[in-house]
């Protein structure tokens, strides 16, 4: 503000106010938590991190090794709010859980981490404050709508007896599958990480792609997984029942197990540990079945799709197809996953790529299905069958031949439509080349593909190790399509009885907006000449209106505060404190209510010289704009020197 203090009649000095120019700063409400010290001391290394899938999209698990046995957590923050790369603001922590590890030297840590936001980048560290991992970081998506996920079958890493290989294969499926669908939001195990359950090398192979730290990998635990604690010291799964009836002969003690589920959008995914199939020795398939019915029951009508995983898998064509245990599975699992509404079971273990036809209740559901068809139009109990093949190449098993031991329930008998195939298979597929399969989950359609990662080139340990006799299309050895190249596509439409469903997109409601303007020209605010009344000069005259806008949905509260500045002119100055002011609403919109009062601090008190409400709007207040001004008042001692003074008058706009 300008004041100007001219000589005065009497001899005195008389006071001129002029004009406040007005700077704004905008805070809007938000969480901070400080980061948490656990240790300065702690010197611990960490190692195997990897993100695992969280009960939902707003949560993710991050699980890792520890040399020491020290308190530990995880630091999160969006990306944006690092400052070179350093975690200094917006920063939140969580906790980690853990023991000591049962099979090797060192700790198990888990962490759980909720309330993400959609569409935010996130990064991430582990560990105690003064000694943190590196920084990882990953994306959260659109929490409703379509999206894609990622199927890996079979990593075993190790099988080939050669680590390195089998590791260079691995990697490269995850960088070619990645590199093609970047925003694949999902990864998803079909088993057999490793190929013994217990060398933690193999495990550190596997988990060497720094993918498995940017996209959750929801873990299914293989036959090669089950026999020690270190599947589940390396994956914390969410909502997981670790009763001994889904434990391989309900061995808790030194197994791996746990059935588990989570929603993911509009999919319910539900994750079974086919290690434990026999009711004679523990809870077995029986378990396994209530526990798909009890979960479906409880949260089906939450999701459009069900979607199961387990690594046995029931319809597949090489060498475990025969398997008595399979067919176990065959008699019981397709009956209750037909009248459980499933739409699609992914398997591992088998080594070779299948899809099956329609399968109703152990029979397939449409004889005029074809094989090899693009579309399929599921009927009441439809399921289909996926089988995925190697992801790293560390292992292959060649496609056997069907029997007469039948065309329903655990027969292996031949498809009348392709007796080359068994009755079960629409499309059957070995070349000896890495792979992984899409899904692709849209309103109403599922879009399945088989994608090829690799050549017959290396890196694909069981062909450069000579592991297998051949590698090409069909059994030959011609060249296999390119890397990214479709092995298999179908479309799936789901059942939708005999009604019609009617869905509707509802988007989130605009956020909207707070914000405050100047009302018109931002003129020097003039309080003319200050004149001298009962000891003290006064001027008074008001400020510049202010145009309040709240467009946000969450209608949460505002304020706008003031203060003022020291005015000077040169060398001289007064304080802001002698400033008082009336605030009014000059226009009604978005709740606004006017501050209190505040007198002159030349009568008392500190006046504008402290931050002041001038207008404001409670919880819930109707959206829209409002007018707000106020009246000045300015008393200064009557020995104020004379001048032309200026002072800023501030104004901070806090929005919840």
């Amino acid at each position: 503000m300008l004041l100007v203090v001219p000589t005065r009649p009497s001899g005195r000095a008389a006071l001129w106010l002029s004009a406040a120019a007005v700077s704004a700063a905008l805070v809007f409400g938000g969480t901070l938590a400080a980061p948490t010290a656990a240790s300065a001391a702690d010197t611990a290394s960490y190692t195997g991190i990897v993100l695992g899938v969280g009960s939902d999209e707003a949560q993710r698990n991050i699980s890792w090794y520890s040399t020491a046995d020290t308190a530990q957590l995880v630091q999160l923050a969006p990306s944006s709010a690092l400052v070179n790369g350093d975690f200094v603001t917006s920063v939140t922590t969580f906790a980690a859980s853990g023991a000591a590890n049962t099979t090797t030297t060192g700790f198990n840590r888990h962490a759980t981490l909720s309330g993400l936001a959609e569409n935010t980048q996130y990064s991430y560290r582990v560990g105690s404050e003064g000694n943190w991992s590196t920084t990882y970081s990953f994306k959260t998506q659109s929490f409703e709508g379509d999206f894609d996920f990622l199927f890996f079958g079979d990593p075993q890493i190790g099988s080939s007896g050669n680590v390195a290989k089998d590791q260079a294969g691995w990697a490269d499926t995850m960088n070619v599958a990645l590199t093609a669908n970047p925003n694949a939001e999902l990864l998803v195990s079909g088993g057999d990480q490793v190929e013994t359950a217990n060398t933690e090398p193999q495990w550190d192979a596997f988990l060497a792609p720094d993918q498995l730290r940017q996209y959750p990998w929801a873990a299914t635990i293989g036959n090669h997984d089950v026999g020690g604690k270190a599947y589940e010291q390396h994956f914390y799964t969410p909502n997981t029942d670790r009763s001994a009836a889904y434990y391989r002969n309900g061995n808790t003690a030194t197994d791996s197990g746990g059935d588990y589920w989570y929603i993911y959008k509009d999919v319910l995914f539900i994750d079974l540990n086919s290690n434990s199939y026999n009711s004679a020795t523990g809870g077995g398939d029986a378990a396994h079945v209530q526990y798909v019915t009890d979960v479906v029951n409880a949260h089906g009508a939450d999701a459009k799709y069900t979607v199961l995983t387990y690594h046995h898998s029931i319809y597949s064509a090489a060498d475990h197809a025969k398997d008595a245990d399979n067919k176990v599975r065959r008699v019981d699992f397709p009956t209750t996953f037909s009248n459980l509404g499933v739409d699609l079971v992914l398997q591992g273990h088998d080594h070779v790529y299948t899809r099956s036809y329609e399968i109703a209740n152990g029979e397939k559901a449409n004889p005029d299905e074809q094989p090899g068809q693009n579309d399929v139009f599921v009927g009441e109990g439809g399921v289909i069958y996926m089988t995925a093949n190697s992801a790293s190449g560390s292992k292959y098993y060649d496609i056997t031949a069907p029997d007469n031991s039948g065309t329903t329930g655990a027969g292996n008998g031949a498809d009348p439509l392709n007796p080359s195939n068994y009755w079960y298979d629409s499309v059957e597929n070995q070349e000896h080349v890495r792979s992984y399969v899409k899904v692709q989950v849209k309103a109403d359609e599922l879009v399945v593909e088989g994608i090829r990662a690799g050549t017959c080139a290396a890196p694909n340990a069981a062909v450069e190790l000579g592991k297998v006799g051949w590698c090409g299309t069909s059994g030959t050895n011609a060249p296999v399509d390119g890397v990214g190249s479709i092995i298999d596509s179908v479309t799936i439409h789901p059942y939708h009885g005999d009604g019609e469903d009617i869905q509707v997109d509802v988007p989130a409601a605009a956020p909207g907006e707070f914000g405050w303007t100047i009302d018109g020209q931002n003129g020097l605010v003039d309080l003319g000449t200050a004149q001298e009344t009962n000891g003290a000069f006064e001027a008074t005259g008001e400020i510049n209106p202010i145009k309040v806008s709240d467009t946000r949905s969450s209608l949460s509260p505002w304020s706008l505060t003031s203060v003022l500045g020291d005015f000077t002119d040169g060398d001289k100055t007064f304080s802001g404190s002698y400033m008082g002011w009336t605030p009014k609403v000059v226009t009604d919109g978005a709740g606004a209510v006017a501050g209190a009062p505040v007198a002159s601090g030349f009568d008392g008190g500190k006046g504008l010289s402290i931050d002041r409400v001038l207008g404001s709007g409670a919880q819930d207040h109707p959206k829209g704009e409002a007018l707000l001004g106020a009246n000045l008042d300015l008393k200064l001692p009557v020995d104020t020197a004379k001048g032309s003074y200026r002072a800023t008058l501030t104004l901070t706009a806090l929005a919840g």
